[in-house]
């Protein structure tokens, strides 16, 4: 059996293939006070409860009579209801390189008092509930099965590190990392048996994932391979910070400006109410127009009273159209927006919103024009978005799209990952396309310093765009001057759009479009063969099989420093 597992900004889910049927898992949560239910999703959110929140028992499982905290329905509902206590958007967290992400620092508008959580340990949490639903459903523990686990295609390694982190915490020992699109395609192929009748040799297929944290755009190409069909994951777009959390906030702000004034922690509960109040506006089965949205007044709910308002379905709908999906040409670039030196700690929101701006971006640059699109993610389970976006492509593209009609956008993930379990025990075709981006070590320039200057930096390619997991680069023609015994920088670069660069092949000067990740920060240990000082190497590296970077320096003597993606971050 395989488990496959969707860790999302929003909701989780655990699907699992019994011989070759995928099934997707009903998760036991609380929802209310004292009332258990299992639900096809695990929202994903951590409610850190006071002395006061819930009566004794109150939030118990059947696994657990006393949690510490609560996770689930029962958090998201509680958490739209009070102030400063719910933790949300740890996904997002997991990626930002701009904090330590093991640090306890979430919820970051909690009132004194409140003990926090890093982003880790909050993903640690709702996996550690999934593995304890699963097995108290009277299957064997997670350890001993093979677990697919997702994440976003544009998450960088240090992410996928952390994720793998959050997961071993959780007792989950054998696992692989999926890109979250490619998931979604798997779904789609999982569902339809007769999917090579449906695409063809030449087609393209567009995947547009837009989920509560992450906007996600990949590209796979439909060859013929010997008179079979072969699927290639061509090209993966950026990291954009950009989904329904955004939304979300774009209604709370509207709101905002009908309400009196709101703190900190009352626009974080806004917006959680904003939240429910979209989604409940936007499912098809809702025949009301408009909900109400209610917050806490300043004080107790006795003196402060409460705060009410309403949101409307129009209202949501302009919003989302307008604000995130507005027609734009195929030549728009998303605009980069100046920031303020100083601001309150955040997370790194896309500074445009439009959508259709980023997705145009990547259409172009992609080169070649997709001939079908699949849809995925909660924010595309809106007909009107998939109207627009399709709309949008339409109107830049020579040839209308088809669209590759998928199964429930809030399952597809989980259910693809355990379809991808099976593939890889050649029980259905896998997707070539290895690592999505390129990887380059800085190298300096051995010019002697000029004052006030930097020394010049080359770009080394030590990973290649579509690099398989599992395989590895040797580079023994070049030779470079390692420190040893004392405190260094690697300095390491990424591109989405750097396609033709070859392994081992030395770039100077460096390039402007390569993107610099967090600095991995170390003092390698000199050895009785190495006892330290400048030391000539060369380099290896290798991709591991859930998709982690390594970096190998290795000298004559025989000496290897392995360097893995450092989670401390440069300091100012």
């Amino acid at each position: 059996m395989v488990i496959g597992i969707d860790l999302g900004t929003t909701n989780s889910a655990l699907a699992y293939a019994d011989g070759e049927t995928v099934m997707a898992f009903l998760v036991e949560q609380a929802v209310q006070p004292n009332e258990v239910r299992a639900e096809p999703l695990l929202p994903s959110f951590l409610y850190l409860p006071g002395p006061k929140d819930f009566a004794p028992g109150a939030t118990s499982l059947p696994w657990d009579e006393n949690p510490t905290w609560v996770t689930g329905a029962l958090a998201r509902r509680r958490g739209a209801e009070s102030m400063g206590r719910l933790v949300s958007s740890a996904k997002s967290w997991l990626s930002f390189a701009g904090v330590d992400r093991n640090e306890a620092f979430l919820p970051v508008h909690a009132p004194e008092g409140v003990e926090k959580v890093s982003p880790v340990a909050a993903s640690r949490a709702y996996l550690e509930h999934l593995a304890a639903a699963w097995e108290h459903s009277g299957q064997t523990p997670l350890a001993e099965h093979e677990v697919v686990l997702t994440v976003p295609a544009s998450f960088d390694a240090v992410a996928r590190q952390l994720t793998e982190k959050a997961a071993r915490a959780a007792g989950i020992e054998k696992m692989v990392l999926l890109e979250e699109p490619q998931a979604a395609f798997y779904a789609w192929i999982a569902k339809h048996l007769d999917w090579r009748e449906r695409v063809g040799p030449g087609d393209r297929i567009l995947i547009i994932d837009i989920g509560g944290g992450t906007t996600d755009f990949t590209l796979i190409d439909v060859k013929d391979a010997g008179g079979s069909l072969e699927l290639e994951r061509v090209a993966v777009g950026d990291h954009i910070l950009l989904g329904g959390d955004n939304m979300d906030l774009a209604l709370a702000r509207h709101l905002e400006t009908k309400l009196p004034k709101l703190d900190a922690q009352q626009l974080q509960a806004l917006w959680q109410q904003c939240r429910a109040a979209k989604e409940a506006l936007l499912d098809p089965e809702n025949t009301t127009t408009e909900q109400p949205v209610t917050i806490l007044g300043r004080g107790s709910s006795l003196i402060g009273g409460t705060i009410k308002s309403k949101l409307t379905r129009e209202e949501v709908e302009r919003i989302l159209v307008e604000g995130f999906f507005p027609h734009v040409p195929l030549d728009e670039t998303p605009q980069r927006a100046r920031r303020s030196a100083l601001q309150e700690l955040a997370l790194p929101y896309a500074s445009d919103a439009r959508i259709t701006a980023h997705l145009a971006h990547f259409v172009k640059q992609g080169g070649a024009q997709p001939t079908h699109v699949l849809f995925n993610g909660g924010v595309l389970q809106a007909g009107l978005v998939r109207d627009r976006i399709l709309n949008s492509l339409n109107l830049w593209l020579g040839k209308p799209v088809k669209v590759l009609d998928g199964e429930d956008l809030m399952l597809a993930v989980a259910r693809g990952a355990a379809y991808f379990g099976l593939a890889r025990q050649g029980k259905g075709i896998r997707i070539r396309g290895g690592v999505p981006r390129s990887y380059y070590v800085g190298i300096e320039d051995a010019m002697p310093a000029v004052p006030g200057l930097p020394p010049p930096m080359k770009a080394l390619t030590v990973v290649p765009f579509g690099m398989e997991e599992g395989m590895s680069h040797r580079f023994p023609g070049r030779k470079f001057g390692l420190y040893v015994g004392e405190p260094v920088e690697f300095r390491i670069f990424s591109s989405t759009e750097r396609r033709g660069d070859e392994p081992g092949e030395l770039l100077e000067p460096m390039p402007r479009d390569l993107r610099e990740l967090p600095a991995m920060e170390m003092t390698l240990a000199p050895t009785e063969k190495t006892p330290g000082g400048l030391v000539p190497v060369t380099l290896e590296s290798h991709v591991t099989d859930t998709g982690v970077l390594e970096l190998f320096c290795v000298a004559a003597s025989g000496d290897r420093w392995k360097l893995e993606f450092s989670v401390r971050e440069r300091k100012a």
